[in-house]
């Protein structure tokens, strides 16, 4: 496939610079500490650029540097890491952590090549993950199982199809935030509900962002990730794990409790998208199991670090360690994730829980259960204590924000 012509390679460009003195991370939410973290223990000097509400990486003891992203728009963002590069920043490994920043970053992989180690492909491989009018396609084609979706071309040709219910409408893109963006998916029972939250949906996204999806039974236990570390489209370090609970349990927005877990059956088609997309960098590839019948289906790509990624350092397998290690040009050491390693985000998890339990779907007994074993916190840490601190205080005037703003929570 042509796909497979534009090899994606981390820092391309690069092969006469030296390995970074350092590494300058794109957000500080809580995926953005998780890197913070890994690097400052061990001593690599970490910059970080707050970009949004979320502040929690900025405040690590382990950043060396706290920035803020311009907000005047692409331009002034690619000047701002420029004039980084002459401050001090020239040769780090550029690390984003979010959809957008990634996005960013591989659009201008070429002129951020000349100063930083970037760590995430091009564009021509980026948007495959980026945009899933293009992810699903690409994964049908290659033999990977996907949910029936569809992608409407306006109101007319959404009416005239003929479609099983229940299903949801999604954005292929998450541009900006907003109640559709923040939910990930609506839910539709019948055709009235349909063509109503498709034109609340036109009014938040480009109508041809908007895809009509299968909705697949189950939430969180029935999703699994394989997560790794890869070079030309070779993992070199991976894990497989169940988003056990997630907050809201229906579409979760993030995940709240995941364990390492086997799961050979999605091990297979992930190596076969990323050797196919020539994948250089950090990935996560979700998969939910259909129980109508049996099969693992292709729900997203994440193109950079994800929510839960510090529980591979738990596990054994420390992604932006070894991700640090690739931008160095050293060789990654071949690793193992162990089987039976939870990771919580208790802020988060807790009204998941209670949601459950009142339920009659989870006992507190299961839950106290659930907490067993080795375990990875998101956000406390003994030797990093003000992020935890500031995360309920952060949470509050966030979700403050947003309801005062109309914004889904």
């Amino acid at each position: 496939m042509a796909v497979a012509d534009a090899p994606s390679r981390a820092g391309a460009g690069r092969a006469a610079r030296s390995a970074p003195a350092g590494a300058l991370v794109l957000g500080a939410d809580y995926r953005a500490l998780g890197v913070v973290r890994s690097l400052g223990r061990r001593g690599v000097p970490v910059w970080v650029i707050r970009d949004g509400d979320d502040a929690l990486a900025a405040r690590s003891r382990y950043a060396r540097r706290r920035l803020d992203w311009p907000r005047s728009g692409p331009g002034a963002q690619l000047a701002s890491l420029l004039e980084l590069a002459d401050a001090g920043a020239d040769g780090f490994a550029l690390i984003p952590s979010g959809d957008e920043t990634a996005a960013f970053v591989a659009r201008r992989h070429d002129a951020l090549s000349a100063r930083y180690a970037v760590t995430v492909p091009p564009w021509a491989t980026m948007r495959f993950a980026y945009d899933k009018r293009l992810t699903y396609p690409l994964a049908a084609a290659l033999g990977l199982d996907v949910p029936w979706t569809a992608c409407p071309r306006d109101r007319a040709d959404l009416a005239a199809r003929e479609i099983r219910y229940p299903v949801v409408l999604k954005p292929a893109v998450k541009e900006t935030f907003n109640r559709l963006t923040a939910a990930k998916a609506w839910r539709v029972d019948d055709r009235a509900a349909l063509l109503r939250r498709y034109d609340e949906a036109c009014a938040l996204v480009a109508p041809d962002t908007i895809m009509v999806q299968e909705l697949i039974p189950g939430g969180g236990e029935a999703q699994f990730s394989y997560a790794a570390l890869a070079a030309g489209g070779e993992p070199l370090a991976a894990l497989t794990a169940r988003r056990t609970r997630q907050y809201p349990a229906d579409f979760g927005r993030a995940s709240t409790y995941v364990e390492t877990v086997d799961r050979p059956q999605i091990e297979g088609p992930a190596r076969t998208l990323l050797r196919e997309l020539g994948w250089t960098g950090l990935v996560e590839v979700e998969f939910k199991r259909d129980p109508r019948d049996g099969r693992h289906k292709l729900l997203d790509v994440n193109p950079r670090v994800w929510g839960w990624h510090t529980l591979g350092g738990r596990a054994g397998v420390d992604f932006p360690y070894l991700l640090w290690r690739m931008a160095c040009g050293e060789p990654v050491p071949p690793v193992t994730a162990r089987p039976g390693v939870r990771w919580v985000r208790t802020t988060t998890d807790l009204p998941a829980v209670a949601r459950e339990v009142l339920a009659r779907r989870m006992s507190v007994r299961a839950y106290a259960r659930s907490l067993r074993g080795p375990r990875e916190g998101a956000i406390f840490a003994r030797d990093d204590v003000r992020p935890a601190v500031s995360e309920v205080p952060q949470l509050v005037s966030v979700l403050a924000r947003r309801l005062a703003g109309g914004d889904a929570v």
